[in-house]
């Protein structure tokens, strides 16, 4: 399975604003089409999209009335007027706005966001570490599994990436978002070092989804009730291949235990 190929909640939600390029309008459509749980949520933000439009924008074509145009303001209070307008104008966008109402979006950072900047501060923590990068070392690896799934309190599996050429140092428990998360680290024979980052979530399942930080990167997917982060250095490509190892055999063992 090559994970590029599935359509983005990002997509979906730039299909629903009109911001979708051209060229990916076929593929969006195609997955509508086949996965009737995306096509709902869809159709339900475009309702919510509607309803805004109907409700504000008749109030935003009104003509601004005499009494707020800023000219018949004295000059010196004009500059005070304008960054009060525009304070306003920007509060009212953001409230009422038909991106982030259709998003039900919060206040908050997104679940992308959220574990991602825990994945990349713990990535960039411990991996500069010469004597002390984790708790249990990867020679305890039926053990470290065993601790981080009871703290978690969900089945952990701990992918081998000894294919790549990366050997599993070890791994510890850190504190996240949702409680105790699980972090693993890999090294290759250059010294170049990889990290696993998993968390309790109910974010919905997700393509992976790329983000550069500093000199790290890290790419993020969810699925069943946890989301994963894999983190390393900012070359896309190689990341890519380690991500898309873990994803497979993380994906592979899950579907063997449910049948």
């Amino acid at each position: 399975m090559k994970i590029r190929s599935r359509v983005t909640e990002d997509e979906l939600h730039a299909y629903v604003d009109g911001e979708l390029p051209a060229d990916r309008h076929g593929a969006v459509e195609k997955w509508l089409a086949e996965h009737s749980e995306d096509a709902a949520r869809v159709a339900a933000w475009r309702a919510q999209a509607e309803g805004i439009r109907a409700r504000y924008d008749a109030t935003a074509a009104e003509p601004i009335p005499d009494r707020l145009k800023l000219e018949r303001l004295p000059r010196a209070r004009r500059s005070w007027a304008a960054a009060a307008a525009a304070a306003a104008i920007a509060a009212f966008l953001v409230g009422t706005g038909v991106g982030w109402m259709a998003r039900g979006a919060s206040a908050g950072p997104s679940g992308f966001e959220l574990f991602t900047s825990e994945a990349l501060d713990a990535h960039k923590l411990y991996v500069v570490e010469v004597r002390h990068p984790v708790e249990v070392p990867g020679a305890d690896r039926v053990h470290l599994g065993q601790w981080l799934s009871k703290r978690m309190g969900h089945e952990l599996r701990i992918p081998n990436l000894e294919p790549l050429a990366l050997k599993l140092v070890g791994g510890r428990l850190l504190p996240g978002p949702t409680g105790a998360s699980a972090f693993f680290m890999y090294e290759g024979p250059s010294g170049e070092r990889f990290t696993l980052y998993c968390a309790r979530s109910n974010e919905p399942e997700t393509a992976m989804r790329y983000r550069a930080e500093d000199q790290a990167a890290a790419l993020y997917w969810a699925d069943r009730e946890l989301v994963y982060v894999t983190s390393g250095p900012a070359n896309r490509d190689q990341l890519q291949r380690v991500a898309q190892a873990a994803y497979d055999q993380l994906e592979g063992q899950a579907a063997k235990k449910t049948d």
